[in-house]
């Protein structure tokens, strides 16, 4: 399907895709392949006190969104402003194509 638009909505979990064109539209979700539990805090160690970021899984959504020409991230928390750093850091050409990232709840 060419698509034109993309919609993500992210979170620590899970990434829902949603590409659409005037004539159709289809969705999928991504998982994270992450095992550990969503912390603010990492015990023990020196930092800013969050875990560190899912590459990952931050490629497996970058690799489902590339083809679109305009891309609207949303989001309940923080991850669309991790993954918005992570694409301008590792994918700029993909960074291009985001028009606005907004906070959207669940």
């Amino acid at each position: 399907m060419l698509t034109n638009h993309v919609v993500l909505w992210i979170d620590h979990v899970e990434a829902h895709v949603i590409h659409f064109n005037p004539e159709e539209s289809e969705s999928d979700v991504i998982k994270t392949h992450s095992t550990h539990p969503h912390l603010h805090v990492r015990a023990g160690q020196i930092g800013a006190g969050r875990a560190p970021e899912n590459a990952r899984y931050f490629d497996d959504v970058t690799v489902a969104v590339q083809e679109a020409l305009e891309i609207l991230i949303v989001g309940p928390g923080l991850e669309k402003l991790e993954l918005m750093k992570y694409l301008v850091k590792h994918h700029p050409l993909v960074a291009k194509k985001v028009i606005s990232v907004e906070t959207i709840g669940y």
